[in-house]
């Protein structure tokens, strides 16, 4: 088994390698790890290669540098193949506020990680899996990108913008046999979700996430939202309309408009 993650340091990303690591004990498993942080990946990297058929290879790097993609692509290539999977994990989540001009770096940087992260992630990927004869691309979008949330432009369109992009990518990637999964989550207790200061329905730890991630991905799903009880929230969400949004939205909460220290 041969999966490539990126937002590997923490959170989901982060989660999804232990899961691995555990799922596929009793067979060799190899992980590239890419994320900014080269001190969590290097603990991570240390805690899974405790299980002697593990073997991670990191990649510090961040999703908007193309170049740096492509060269980590090219180094798991060239010493382990091509990858199974590769799952588009990096993400981030503020408050912005389109009023504000110093939000204008904050809409930026989420679109660049979260959308062209996931095409720089994918890219340099392609072409070996098509050599190969499949493999499977998944990406990780969210349930905020199925209707507009107030204070949070930027990570409702970026989401949406994932949503729609990953389906045109199955439907051009299935005559080479890549799959395309596509995970919305809910609300995952993740340091993302730590500075929210309102109520998160459905709340659910990371290691038990990702176990159900993997799960999906095994069965090569298209989309699906998990958990599944934000699963029938999309659903809903999608056909409520425009008007009614309006006065539902009226008094959500916000997220916190906080600082970022890569911006």
């Amino acid at each position: 088994m041969k999966v490539f993650i990126t937002g590997a340091s923490s959170g989901i990303g982060a989660a999804l390698a232990s899961a691995y690591a555990t799922r596929y004990e009793n067979e060799e498993v190899i992980l590239g790890l890419a994320a900014r942080r080269s001190e969590h990946l290097q603990k991570l990297k240390i805690q899974l290669e405790k299980t002697p058929q593990i073997r991670c290879r990191l990649y510090p790097l961040d999703v908007r540098d193309q170049s740096a993609l492509t060269q980590a692509a090219s180094d798991f290539i060239q010493h382990h193949g091509a990858p199974d999977t590769v799952i588009a994990c990096a993400g981030v989540s503020r408050g912005t506020l389109t009023e504000h001009q110093e939000d204008i770096a904050a809409f930026q940087a989420v679109m660049d990680i979260n959308v062209m992260g996931m095409v720089h992630t994918f890219q340099p990927f392609i072409s070996t899996m098509r050599a190969k004869g499949g493999g499977q691309l998944v990406g990780i979008a969210s349930v905020a990108g199925v209707r507009g949330l107030p204070g949070a432009g930027a990570y409702s369109a970026s989401k949406a913008a994932a949503i729609s992009y990953l389906e045109s990518l199955r439907v051009e990637m299935a005559p080479c046999n890549i799959s395309v999964t596509t995970i919305a989550p809910g609300y995952i207790r993740t340091p993302m979700t730590d500075v929210n200061t309102y109520k998160m329905p459905f709340l659910m730890d990371a290691n038990v996430a990702a176990i159900k991630f993997i799960k999906a991905i095994e069965g090569k799903r298209r989309f699906v939202v998990i958990p599944w009880q934000m699963g029938w929230l999309a659903r809903l969400m999608k056909f409520i309309p425009p008007v009614v949004w309006d006065w539902a939205m009226k008094k959500a909460p916000y997220k916190p408009r906080l600082d970022w220290d890569w911006l």
